[in-house]
């Protein structure tokens, strides 16, 4: 299915005019029709072009093969296409039997123009987001049978990313993972295990800043039974147990300064020993280490050993903070809904034109992690309702959302959002400021396409495009 594809509206009845009323009225309303004269064309088509990238309106009662057998076979191709029946009046029978069968929804003859356009309204909304989440669930899939999982985003820092890591996964060095709270160390983390050698082998985390430093030692290289008390039993410690595999550090300028020195020493010497032992038990484990901190400026301060840090720092990989990359904040955030809609068998719901633009203002010093906490609210809330990032659960509005943004400057909404996104890098503001005056159009000429087209200077074609880029939809200005 091509993103770009334009909905179509199949219109099947055997009566010329009929059919071409209830086309003339769908292109009036700025739909593209594809007027057929009976079933058999119809699922023709279907079977050519499945997923078919629109909806279908279908006449039950016609020669050969009718409207019901139609929309059987149209929802075996595919059960999520919207197929809308048209019946005669008062056939009751034919109209439960069309619902049972799966249609949409069902119009009577003669039907009632507005009825027509908002039944075919919910069906091109609802098709729309179904195409698009199966689009980014077949991406998903793709990432999860690539060798190893990709890093999401295709700006140009995450695609330097994702190169570099896929080198490093090829070496056995020991890797220093540097960047903000949530900017997605655990991820490159995994990344770089999965896409090496070692991936069939143990992956095993340890977060040095959520642990008493009496455990840690022990949490680390394990203990014999009877080495302290409460030691009841011999216990396996993260670096025996990740042996042939990776391990995880993460938050690693939280550990102890006792424990930095026997941690240099694995590094150096590739065994440990156990609490209450003298025997070195040798490990093949390749170490991955996390820091939101200048690990020189804390050795430099002394909170942090030199030595370590110089053995450490074999490979830096930086990690860059969402802002440094916002182009790919609704790619990710897409991605993350999905995820969580995999998860929750919840639909996602679709994002509306002020929802965007808030997410596209907002600063996420959350970082990616706060992207996906709001992504997973979208779907289990069934929509963010103006509200992005943390500020959402505690019941206060976005601090530079475009309701704000649209105080502090309300002479246009082209205004507010270049407000809201100044500090920006350029090609978050161009999106945002494209998508600002789009939706101003919209408004303007209360979503009627043709119009919008006019104003904005613009084929079809390419606005529609531009529709589907910024996950717009020109239905909601209509209502």
């Amino acid at each position: 299915m091509a993103s770009s594809a334009v909905m179509q509206v199949l219109v099947i009845d055997d009566e010329p005019s009929l059919r071409d009323s209830l086309s003339q009225s769908l292109m009036l309303a700025d739909y593209t029709t594809l007027p057929l004269a009976s079933a058999e064309q119809a699922l023709e088509l279907l079977r050519r072009d499945t997923p078919f990238y629109g909806v279908v309106i279908t006449d039950i009662r016609m020669p050969g093969m009718d409207g019901l057998s139609l929309l059987r076979a149209a929802r075996e191709l595919d059960d999520e296409l919207p197929v809308i029946v048209m019946t005669g009046h008062g056939d009751i029978d034919t109209a439960v039997a069309a619902m049972q069968a799966g249609a949409w929804d069902f119009i009577e003859k003669p039907f009632d123009r507005e009825r027509l356009l908002d039944g075919v309204r919910r069906a091109v909304a609802a098709r729309r987001l179904a195409l698009e989440n199966r689009s980014l669930r077949e991406q998903l899939e793709t990432q999860r049978n690539s060798a190893g999982p990709r890093l999401v985003g295709s700006s140009e820092v995450i695609q330097r990313l994702d190169a570099q890591v896929s080198r490093l996964a090829r070496v056995d060095a020991d890797t220093l993972l540097f960047g903000e709270t949530g900017a997605g160390k655990d991820r490159v983390a995994r990344c770089l295990h999965e896409r090496s050698a070692r991936a069939s082998r143990p992956f095993v985390a340890l977060n040095c800043g959520g642990m008493p430093e009496t455990l840690i030692e022990s949490e680390l290289f394990g203990h014999e039974k009877g080495a302290f008390t409460g030691a009841s039993a011999r216990r396996i410690g993260k670096l025996e147990h990740a042996d042939g595999g990776t391990l995880f550090l993460d938050e690693i300028e939280s550990m102890p300064l006792s424990l930095q020195i026997k941690l240099l020493r694995v590094l150096q010497e590739r065994s440990i020993e156990r609490l209450g032992s003298n025997t070195p038990h040798p490990i093949d484990i390749r170490v991955i280490a996390a820091t939101k901190r200048d690990l020189r400026e804390a050795a430099s301060a002394g909170e942090f050993r030199e030595d370590l840090y110089y053995r450490l720092n074999v490979v830096t990989l930086y990690l860059p903070p969402l802002r440094e990359h916002a182009e790919d904040i609704l790619q990710l955030f897409r991605h993350f809904a999905i995820l969580a809609s995999e998860r929750t068998s919840l639909e996602v719901p679709p994002l509306d034109a002020t929802t965007l633009q808030a997410l596209l203002a907002h600063d996420w010093p959350g970082n990616v992690r706060e992207l996906r906490n709001c992504a997973e609210r979208h779907v289990l809330l069934g929509g963010l309702e103006g509200n992005i990032g943390d500020s959402m659960a505690e019941g206060r509005p976005l601090g530079r959302s475009l309701d704000r943004a649209t105080e502090e400057v309300p002479a246009s909404l082209e205004g507010s959002m270049t407000a809201a996104t100044q500090g920006q890098p350029l090609p978050v503001r161009m999106e945002a400021f494209e998508a600002a005056l789009i939706c101003e159009a919209l408004a303007a000429c209360q979503g009627q396409v043709v119009m919008v087209c006019e104003q904005l200077g613009l084929p079809r074609k390419t606005l529609y495009d531009k529709l589907k880029k910024h996950g717009l939809s020109a239905e909601p200005y209509r209502r």
